[in-house]
This record gives structure tokens, C-alpha cells and sequence, in this order.
């Protein structure tokens, strides 16, 4: 499997296996099917609801931990901010059965934005992320967290497909540094 390099150096690979609109139960039988044929990019969220069946997928198939790359997201919460996002990963990741997450993103730009990343920063920092990064930013929203904070993220995953190419973005990203993630 093809990867890419992040820009803290890690690699991710660069196609993924997806459980939007997957049920917890299905979800378990999907990926660990999806790791038998050698997907180890795994995408979720903590509102999907099924973040315990990644979880008992990865465990089922003794695939070595670091040999599957684990993305999850940060869902728009009643009282975000720094204590509730740092929350929300644990939550996460006991639901994933895992000490660490290799990407955890910020799923939508609401709310108190510049808290919830702080706190990732610090997660990020303490290693219970491996990388960090957004998801459905615009342009401006991603340049406006950039400019209030140390660390760039990582990804920005927006929708792109072939009839929907984003060109400004695939180019404003990369001079970022930022990998945009279909």
C-alpha cells in the first residue's frame, strides 16, 4: 500500500477504509474483511457510533497495533473546549480498545475552535494522537487556526472526488503543508 508523509513524518497510508453510516455491529465484520485484504488505514468517528467495533476489528485481527493507521474524529459537543475535547479522545479511545489514535481530527470548524485545538495540541503532545488535524474546514477557517496556533494540522479531510477535483484547495493546502484527504 502507497503512503504519504504527513508533515511531522509519519506515514499514512493513502487509501482508507471508511464506516460512515455502519452500524457498531456491522462495523466489526466490515473491517476486520477490510484488514484481511490489506486495507490499514481505518476512518471513524466518535459520532458514527461504532468506534467499539474498529476497536474489536483491529483486536480480532492480530494485525501488530502500529501496523494500522487509526483515524477518529472530534464530534461538535453540548460544552466543547479544552477539558471536553481532551475527554472526548479518552472516551474515543476506550471505545477503540487503544492507548493512542494515529490521526484525531476536528470533524467540523464550530464553536470554540481555538480551545478544542489547544487541547489537541496538548494531546497530540502527551502522544495520544500521533498526528492531528481537520475535517470539512473552508480556506479561511483553516488559515484563521493556523495563525492562532503552533501546530499545522496535519490533514484536511473534505469531500473531493473525481468530478469534484478542489484545485484551489488541493493548491492551498499544499503549500501549507497540509494533505487533503478525500
Amino acid at each position: 500500500m502507497k503512503s504519504i508523509k504527513l508533515n511531522n513524518g509519519i506515514k499514512m497510508p493513502m487509501v482508507g477504509f471508511g464506516v460512515f453510516q455502519v452500524s457498531d455491529e456491522e462495523t466489526e465484520n466490515a473491517v476486520l474483511e477490510a484488514l484481511k485484504i490489506g486495507y490499514r488505514l481505518l476512518d471513524t468517528a466518535a459520532v458514527y457510533g461504532n468506534e467499539a467495533g474498529v476497536g474489536r476489528a483491529i483486536k480480532a485481527s492480530a494485525i501488530p497495533r502500529e501496523e494500522i493507521f487509526v483515524t477518529t474524529k472530534l464530534w461538535i459537543q453540548r460544552e466543547n473546549g479544552y477539558e471536553n475535547t481532551k475527554k472526548a479522545l479518552e472516551d474515543s479511545l476506550n471505545r477503540l480498545g487503544l492507548d493512542y489514535v494515529d490521526l484525531y481530527l476536528m470533524h467540523q470548524p464550530f464553536d470554540d475552535v481555538n480551545e478544542q485545538w489547544r487541547a489537541m495540541e496538548d494531546l497530540y503532545k502527551a502522544g495520544k494522537a500521533r498526528e492531528i488535524g481537520v475535517s470539512n474546514f473552508h480556506m479561511d477557517r483553516l488559515m484563521d487556526l493556523i495563525t492562532c496556533h503552533k501546530i499545522v494540522p496535519a490533514v484536511n479531510q473534505i469531500e473531493t472526488y473525481p468530478f469534484y477535483q478542489c484545485e484551489a484547495e488541493i493548491a492551498f493546502h499544499k503549500e501549507l503543508g497540509v494533505v487533503q484527504q478525500a
